[in-house]
């Protein structure tokens, strides 16, 4: 009976070893980055053009897993080309001096089936604070797909101070929903 048990746990651990994966090639033309502000208390709708990351993600060793987003502030399209102009300057994202934001994960938490806590690092203007994004994970086509959403208060980052800072006529609290695509690592990597 020892025995059998053993070959059994053997089969097991290796099936499952042989179909881990690890998703880490970032495929930015099938991911999005989107935000929601409300500008007089209607609801605007907007995203970025251009944003790179590196990540790592087994499904099977959730807490191992790393990423880190880059987004290029200047690629954004917030509606208008009126808004668009305005809000990368120096009042708002000033991406002459800060042409990035920065996203560094410190830990991925499961939260049971196909959800997790993403935890990290958010960076812009130059100021960073601890974010946190509930997730989910599927495999779709032998991609990874990572979808989310979480709130940021945008004065935390001074985007949009000065006059702007009044949240009467805009928001403090900006809706970020991302919606990453990775494929798997290749082969002998």
């Amino acid at each position: 009976m020892n025995i059998l048990r053993l070959i059994l746990t053997t089969l097991l651990v290796a099936s499952g070893a042989a179909h881990a994966v690890e998703f880490t090639q970032f495929q930015a033309d099938k991911s999005t980055l989107q935000f929601v502000s409300k500008q007089m208390g209607v609801a605007v709708d907007g995203h970025f053009k251009k944003f790179s990351a590196t990540l790592a993600f087994d499904p099977a060793k959730p807490a191992a897993a790393t990423a880190r987003l880059e987004l290029d502030l200047a690629s954004i399209d917030a509606g208008s080309a009126d808004a668009d102009g305005e809000v990368v300057g120096k009042p708002w994202f000033n991406v002459k001096q800060f042409p990035t934001a920065t996203f560094l994960s410190t830990a991925i938490r499961p939260l049971g089936g196909d959800k997790f806590e993403l935890v990290g690092k958010l960076t812009i203007k130059g100021k960073t604070q601890d974010v946190s994004a509930p997730l989910s994970f599927r495999q779709e086509g032998g991609n990874g797909v990572f979808a989310g959403a979480f709130v940021l208060k945008r004065l935390d980052f001074g985007v949009g101070d000065g006059i702007w800072s009044d949240v009467s006529a805009v928001a403090n609290e900006v809706q970020i929903k991302f919606h990453i695509v990775a494929a798997p690592a290749a082969a002998g990597k």
